[in-house]
């Protein structure tokens, strides 16, 4: 059962149950805001900025769905929407520090070996290192496709084919690989 009044309140009903559109947008936040969360550091955005980046792209949904819009992949349409935002952020951020990784390697909580510990810290430096050698495109396919996006919602969230996709992520492992095994 579903009538034009509770349309407009962005209700549905389905086998007796009353979904609303905040319960949509709610359960849709929970299920996908760490990985919008973490696009957006990989994206260089500062962690409370992210925090309000990713608060900001649900907030779009709920107002987007509000208004009557279908959406036919919330998923890549959240991630398209988290890209955009990040990136109008991160021009905003521009005169404060980027994201340090030997930071976070001496954060780390240490090993019980002082060696192992020097060498994991050594590994992790030289991998980080070769992530922020990738180009632009190859770094924001490949972390969307960690948080479990396919090629064609990575081609629609970053405006590209599914194949230039697959090309970046190619050149991407490649290299990484190339690192892991000097």
């Amino acid at each position: 059962m579903y009538s034009l009044g509770n349309a407009r309140l962005g209700i549905l009903r389905r086998d007796g149950v009353t979904v609303t559109l905040q319960d949509r947008v709610a359960q849709l936040f929970e299920d996908t805001r760490n990985d919008v969360y973490r696009y957006l550091l990989t994206l260089g955005l500062h962690p409370p900025r992210a925090q309000e980046a990713a608060q900001e792209v649900f907030l779009r949904l709920y107002i987007t769905l509000r208004k009557g819009e279908q959406i036919e992949n919330p998923r890549g349409w959240i991630f398209r929407v988290a890209h955009n935002y990040g990136l109008k952020v991160l021009a905003r951020q521009g005169t404060e520090a980027a994201f340090d990784p030997e930071l976070e390697a001496s954060l780390a909580a240490p090993a019980k070996n002082p060696e192992q510990s020097l060498l994991e810290r050594e590994r992790l430096l030289l991998f980080h290192r070769a992530v922020e050698n990738l180009s632009e495109q190859q770094k924001r396919c490949l972390f969307l496709r960690l948080e479990g996006l396919r090629y064609p919602e990575i081609a629609a969230a970053l405006g590209i084919s599914a194949s230039a996709v697959g090309e970046f992520l190619r050149r991407a492992i490649a290299r990484l690989k190339k690192v892991r095994d000097e």
